[in-house]
């Protein structure tokens, strides 16, 4: 039986939105919603999941669980998925600094 999905897509490859836009709609830039049966849901995720480049995505799709749907996502970014007693949370990690900053200019 087919279900709602939800897909949002960051900075991925052009081509990645044409394949989602056959399926889904965009209903903003890199929000794509569309009713898909699991089948279809599970194949263009392993699509997107395999062309993403540098880009993020995250799928959001009904389920038997606790909260009524499950996630899935690729490339981690900021947000990460943890199970937490069989409920899904978003832990914010920190952010990584390459640099030492600096507030004052050398010399003063």
């Amino acid at each position: 039986m087919a279900s709602m999905v939800v897909l949002a897509t960051t900075a991925v490859p052009d081509h990645v939105h044409g394949v989602l836009s056959r399926w889904m709609i965009e209903v903003m830039p890199g929000w794509f919603i569309g009713t898909l049966s699991a089948r279809v849901r599970d194949e263009l995720w392993s699509t997107v999941s395999a062309v993403i480049g540098d880009g993020a995505a995250v799928l959001a799709y009904p389920d038997a669980t606790e909260q009524v749907f499950s996630l899935r996502t690729v490339r981690k970014r900021r947000r990460e998925l943890i199970d937490f007693d069989g409920l899904t949370l978003v832990r914010m990690r920190a952010l990584e600094r390459t640099e030492p900053v600096h507030i004052w200019p050398e010399g003063w």
